[in-house]
């Protein structure tokens, strides 16, 4: 079972804004209960109770954490591909291959208005350019081979022009040249964690992502879902393995242990899903719970594994390119 945390960092009603000490003593509390991820929130919608900037935010939390992965939201309205695949590599060396980008599907009603398109986009429009900008962003990602800077002061030679892979795309809604001026992932690849599908987003998680959210509903639509987004996957030449579907599921400290434990091993049992994003609400108490009583009985039941497989985020999750698996 592949477990995440999504952590809103936006006070709730009443409560006052969480603080970076808060936020740290959060996620570091989630890495000493091995969970794989954490993601966290941001949004351009307009007025926020959060005083974070997701990627920023990342980058604070990476030099207070040795494992856990950090994923990071980020508006594909907000930002240019260049300068988001930029931050996010970045942000993968910084946290030595541990960062992921969570884009999500889904059309904030507000947000184009504050980045000069108050228009918004049509639903069509906006699925065409998000899977358009996907593609940049992780054809970027891939513009230098593992191998290709040398730093070699002695002979000039910054890199190995035959290991650079200019991008020059010209597309629909973007034009990019590339290369990134940034080095290589250490997992070959920030994480790409994507949300907010419908059916129609189906096509472009499968060929895409490597972590798929999904909203939760009844064991057989959820098991129908799953088959049908590994049957794309392999569709699409990739190995269905390759894309992990976690089911978003919602857990407060008042919940019964027992029926939460029973709800999350049927789900996995039926091979409905990969894993599951707990949604808990910012509060110590609602980790605290779930990681003293939950977790240790998941444990028990052999659902949940001891310690990370290894030191990157594609290690935990299994993937390809965590390089220590």
């Amino acid at each position: 079972m592949h477990l995440a945390i999504s952590l809103n960092i936006a006070a709730a009603k009443g409560q006052a804004v969480l603080d970076f000490g808060e936020i740290k003593t959060f996620v570091r509390a989630a890495e000493a209960a091995g969970i794989d991820m954490v993601v966290i929130s941001d949004s351009a919608e307009g007025l926020s109770s959060s005083p974070f900037e997701a990627t920023t935010l990342l980058a604070s939390l990476a030099t207070v954490t040795d494992k856990i992965g950090l994923v990071a939201s980020a508006s594909t309205v907000a930002h240019q591909p260049y300068n988001l695949a930029r931050r996010f590599a970045s942000l993968d060396i910084i946290s030595h291959g541990r960062a992921g980008w969570h884009a999500t599907m889904a059309q904030g009603p507000r947000e184009a208005a504050n980045f000069s398109r108050p228009e918004g986009f049509s639903d069509t429009d906006f699925r065409r350019r998000s899977e358009e900008y996907i593609g940049i962003v992780q054809g970027l990602w891939q513009g230098w081979d593992a191998d290709a800077l040398l730093f070699d002061k002695t002979g000039g030679r910054f890199h190995d022009p035959e290991k650079m892979h200019l991008l020059d795309h010209k597309g629909e809604f973007f034009s990019v040249r590339g290369p990134l001026n940034v080095a290589r992932s250490p997992q070959d690849a920030p994480v790409l964690v994507l949300s907010g599908l419908t059916e129609a987003d189906f096509g472009i998680a499968a060929r895409t992502a490597d972590v798929i959210l999904l909203e939760s509903g009844s064991a057989e639509s959820a098991k129908t879902r799953f088959d049908d987004l590994r049957r794309r996957a392999t569709a699409a030449g990739r190995d269905p393995d390759a894309v992990k579907v976690l089911t978003n599921i919602s857990f407060a400290p008042d919940d019964q242990p027992a029926a939460s434990m029973d709800r999350l091993e049927t789900q996995l049992r039926a091979k409905s899903c990969d894993g599951f994003n707990i949604q808990l609400p910012a509060q110590h108490s609602a980790l605290d719970d779930f990681a003293d009583r939950v977790l240790p009985a998941l444990r028990q039941r052999g659902l949940v594994r001891e310690g990370y497989r290894g030191t990157k985020l594609r290690s935990h999750l299994g993937l390809a390119g965590g390089g220590d698996q």
